[in-house]
């Protein structure tokens, strides 16, 4: 899956820490940067473009917290790193997600995990 961006090295920095996948073989000033997801494709690549982003994502990320972590753990430890709060469609049931803006304004979701999904 390939991103367009304005800082292929900087985004991909921080989707590494994210998703936990590590960057492959990259430098600061690479047009292109690669995330290696383990475990196989889908692999996520960052291409430096010229024209910034002006309209809303026509595809997005929906993250899901993995282990015991919930989507509100999730949700803060994403604005800790740099994300932006967008819209909160979390309702008073548990039910819901987050959308954050990673740091060029992408959006992109946070849904409950597997476990708040069950209960």
């Amino acid at each position: 899956m390939t991103i367009d961006c304005a800082q292929p090295y900087e985004l991909a920095q921080w989707w590494s820490e994210a998703l936990g996948w590590p960057l492959v073989d990259s430098e600061p000033e690479d047009d292109e940067v690669v995330l290696d997801r383990p475990g196989g494709p889908p692999h996520l690549l960052f291409i430096r473009v010229p024209d910034g982003k002006t309209v809303k994502n026509r595809l997005h990320f929906d993250v899901v917290p993995s282990g015991d972590g919930t989507r509100d753990q999730e949700v803060e430890r994403l604005l800790a790193l740099g994300a932006t709060s967008y819209e909160d469609h979390r309702t008073p049931d548990g039910a819901g997600w987050v959308t954050l803006l990673d740091p060029e304004g992408n959006e992109f979701c946070v849904c409950r995990s597997a476990a708040e999904r069950a209960a």
